[in-house]
């Protein structure tokens, strides 16, 4: 594994460097219909000089250049080194998008993508259900066609940012008496359909943290038959595309985070004196530098097989199970220095960088168990990765 960069590339990255060095990110840049102008204008931005939505094609709305994993390395490097984010961090452009490109409909495409990546439109999952989270398979909401159209009855739950957006990706069961896999389709639904209401559910993180979460009446909700994604009862197979493109975009900038933490540790005082200092947290501190430098290299090596044409395989497994753990030690490490005031989580003066520390402690867990939980995702890794026997399940009565 080479970990430098070939010199051809280093005109890239001086390049990206300019671009950055005369071109700041506004101020609000987040998915309220309020920062929409400036999320537009911004995102627009990094698309026309391809920072953004660099491999979707040109007829899509995306800059339509050639896959380039270093190029794609580099930019990241350099919008992190500034404290920048390369576009927007939402479930539209990370994972429907792909999801399109993949088994969308040449109208499908031509009508969403490119508003999705210039932040037009902001979309949520319509996945989890109350009686269907890890067991995603066995859910229940209804689409029954009718026309051209489609009804559909149920409730959706866990829906991020279901009430700012203006599109959902959703999951419905169409063939109530095919076998539990099968009979699901994956359908585009408009937010402002008559017979959506939104609910939103108070969390342990209060107001801290950007993104919320709701669940999602459905009562007689008409949705165009054009608006299935693939074909009809195909939905699962759609649906797992999606979720590995979910898993892909969970990953976390341990190394940031890391840095981050450091500097507070340096400016935390205990008795006086730098939490630095104590040789029990700058211990754990070490600890976490060496499995934060473990996944970054971890990276390295599946960039490698990607620039080979090599699958990951079991590697790229683990890379959800291991960042969503390591992002919420660093947050408990942080909220520890932090003592007393680690408890803070109703932004008072006494908070420390407006509760970002609380928000990842509690976000990080959340994610421990969204998009799988740890427990589901190791026992992927047994099973496809390792090639172990499968959980025993109970007898059937």
């Amino acid at each position: 594994m080479d970990l430098e960069f070939d010199a051809s590339y280093d005109d890239f990255r001086s390049e990206v460097r300019e671009f950055l060095s005369k071109n700041k990110p506004p101020k609000t840049f987040g998915m309220s219909e309020e920062e929409k102008p400036s999320r537009v204008g911004w995102l627009s931005l990094l698309i026309e000089h391809g920072y953004w939505a660099r491999t979707v094609p040109k007829e899509y709305g995306g800059y339509g250049d050639s896959p380039d994993l270093l190029k794609t390395v580099i930019m990241d490097e350099e919008f992190n080194r500034v404290g920048v984010a390369r576009g927007l961090n939402a479930q539209g452009p990370s994972m429907l998008v792909p999801t399109l490109l993949t088994h969308g409909s040449e109208e499908q495409r031509k009508k969403w993508i490119g508003p999705t990546m210039r932040g037009e439109i902001i979309w949520c999952q319509g996945y989890s259900e109350p009686g269907s989270g890890s067991d995603l398979a066995s859910l229940q909401t209804s689409a029954v066609e009718d026309g051209d159209d489609f009804i559909l009855n149920g409730q959706k739950i866990w829906t991020s940012t279901a009430d700012m957006a203006q599109m959902c990706f959703i999951l419905v069961r169409t063939e109530p008496d095919a076998k539990k896999h099968a009979g699901i389709s994956y359908i585009l639904m408009p937010m402002d359909s008559p017979g959506i209401e939104i609910q939103r559910l108070e969390t342990m993180s209060g107001s801290i943290g950007e993104n919320s979460f709701n669940q999602v009446f459905l009562t007689d909700v008409r949705v165009p038959r054009a608006n299935v994604v693939g074909k009809r009862g195909e939905g699962w197979k759609i649906a797992n595309t999606t979720l590995k493109h979910e898993r892909s975009s969970l990953n976390s900038n341990a190394e940031g985070t890391l840095v981050r933490l450091a500097n507070l540790m340096q400016k935390e005082t205990i008795g006086g004196v730098p939490a630095m200092a104590s040789p029990l947290y700058r211990d754990r501190l070490m600890k976490l530098q060496a499995r934060a430098l473990t996944m970054k290299h971890h990276g390295m090596r599946m960039l490698t097989c990607s620039l080979k044409g090599e699958p990951a395989g079991v590697a790229g497994l683990i890379v959800k199970l291991q960042n969503c753990q390591l992002s919420f030690d660093m947050a408990a490490l942080a909220l520890d220095v932090m003592g007393e005031l680690g408890a803070l989580y109703d932004h008072s003066k006494y908070e420390r960088e407006r509760g970002y520390w609380q928000a990842l402690s509690m976000f990080s867990l959340g994610l421990i168990i969204g998009g799988g939980t740890a427990q589901i995702q190791k026992n992927i890794i047994a099973e496809h990765g390792l090639g172990l026997p499968r959980e025993p399940k109970p007898a059937k009565a």
